[in-house]
């Protein structure tokens, strides 16, 4: 299955977006989950206070709660990154609203916050984490926090069922796929990925693919970026990484040792 050939059903199925819809994605670097490091939490307030001083945008992780309110985090257990255990969409709001960060004095941030510290000051990919029969609650319960915020953001997942749900109640956000060619080691596996890409892009019809930096070049990334879809690759950690990144891709979402003040 040659990806040139469905090129043209991908521009009548899944047309580009207007570029100046998606013309901030490629603006400046992403922090991946934040700027963190030893010392400073993953999808933290330390973390995002860090880009924004660095002047990058912010990738984060968002997960429900067991009643659906919205919280960065991106494990589906608490155990790594907190000291508390079991499956986060077990735990109520308020029970999660007083579980500390692994040694941090933070808390487990909800997105609302979030969007408050940011303010607009740099762009944001949020990143919905989302099985299936969760997609609605938590669909809905992003685009609630979203109501009135004025900053540049998007969202994505790997999930096509969250691009669906934006595309359908939620259109006037930019929206993502998440794309890993990873794991597949047979030529059966290969073929089955393929069609399950292209099948995900005609469903999501998205702005953006946000793809990973392993699988760079590739020859679906390229043709969707060459017809006008705008390309991040993630999570960008090396100085190899950086330049096969720039060669492929508009922009990176990355990790890097947090730099100190002073």
């Amino acid at each position: 299955m040659r990806s040139s050939q469905f090129l043209p059903f991908d521009r009548l199925i899944a047309p580009p977006p207007e570029a100046r819809r998606v013309a901030f994605l490629s603006a400046q670097p992403y922090a991946h989950r934040g700027l963190h490091g030893p010392d400073c939490s993953e999808n933290s307030r330390t973390a995002f206070a860090a880009a924004i001083a660095a002047g990058h945008g912010i990738e984060l992780d968002v997960q429900a709660a067991r009643e659906g309110e919205v919280f960065v985090f991106h494990d589906a257990a608490l155990d790594r990154l907190t000291d508390a255990h079991g499956a986060f969409a077990a735990r109520s709001a308020h029970e999660l609203d007083h579980i500390r960060l692994r040694d941090s004095d933070e808390t487990i941030p909800r997105l609302a916050e979030i969007l408050a510290l940011v303010a607009g000051r740099v762009p944001i990919l949020i990143e919905i984490k989302s099985s299936n029969h969760l997609v609605g609650v938590l669909c809905l319960g992003v685009r609630r926090a979203l109501e009135g915020y004025l900053g540049n953001v998007a969202v994505m997942s790997f999930n096509p069922a969250v691009g669906r749900w934006f595309r359908n109640h939620a259109p006037r956000f930019v929206r993502g796929l998440v794309i890993t060619e990873q794991g597949a080691e047979t030529r059966l596996a290969r073929f089955k990925r393929e069609v399950e890409r292209r099948v995900a892009l005609w469903t999501v019809k998205p702005d953006f693919l946000a793809y990973d930096i392993r699988d760079l070049p590739s020859s679906f990334a390229s043709g969707q970026h060459h017809r006008g879809l705008k390309l991040l690759t993630w999570t960008v950690r090396t100085a190899q990484q950086e330049r096969t990144a720039f060669a492929h891709a508009d922009e990176i979402i990355y990790e890097k040792p947090r730099v100190q003040p002073g």
